[in-house]
């Protein structure tokens, strides 16, 4: 997690002297709504082309000792067609995240990685304000220790998946320097 957070400061601060409409910094109300605090940097390329790197991290126990510890970073490149930060886009993202928690009788402690293609649209608000929906679509593999929810050492099972199918969802406000 300090990784990421070191991350994205040196983006931020790579940025501090770029020149107006250049470097975005973002939030997805989605992950809010599922209590996971987020925040993404974006920052032109060109004039169609941006790198956008964010990241969310979800630190939270529920009730009865329900929990989804998680974090996850997620860099992309996109392609505007009108010009950065305004429009339609298009990107290829990939995704890495680590995971713990359960829900039911089950934990799982494991890591995904993987990749996709997103499609979105940012719509300008105010001259320093977007608001960026993007749905994207794509490949994880998983791999992960399976236990009961009560530890048990011999119980562990490592086991893998693969994923196809929706790999972003973001509804983002978009705040341009």
């Amino acid at each position: 997690m300090k990784k990421i957070l070191l991350l994205i400061i040196g983006i931020i601060g790579l940025s501090a002297s770029a020149s107006a409409q250049n470097v975005a910094v973002k939030t997805n109300a989605l992950y809010w709504m599922t209590t996971t605090p987020n925040l993404g940097v974006e920052v032109a390329l060109s004039n169609k082309v941006t790198l956008d790197v964010s990241g969310a991290y979800n630190p939270w126990t529920f009730k009865d000792d329900k929990k989804m510890r998680f974090w996850l970073v997620q860099p992309e490149v996109r392609y505007w067609f009108c010009e950065k930060f305004e429009g339609h886009f298009i990107g290829v993202h990939a995704h890495g995240a680590q995971y713990f928690g359960g829900f039911d009788k089950k934990r799982y402690d494991g890591y995904l990685a993987g990749g996709g293609f997103t499609y979105g649209y940012n719509w300008i608000l105010s001259p320093h304000w977007n608001l960026e929906a993007a749905l994207g679509i794509g490949y994880a593999r998983l791999w992960y220790e399976q236990s009961p929810r009560i530890p048990c050492t011999k119980c562990r099972k490592d086991k893998t998946k693969n994923y196809f199918g929706p790999t972003k969802a973001a509804i983002s406000f978009v705040y341009l320097f």
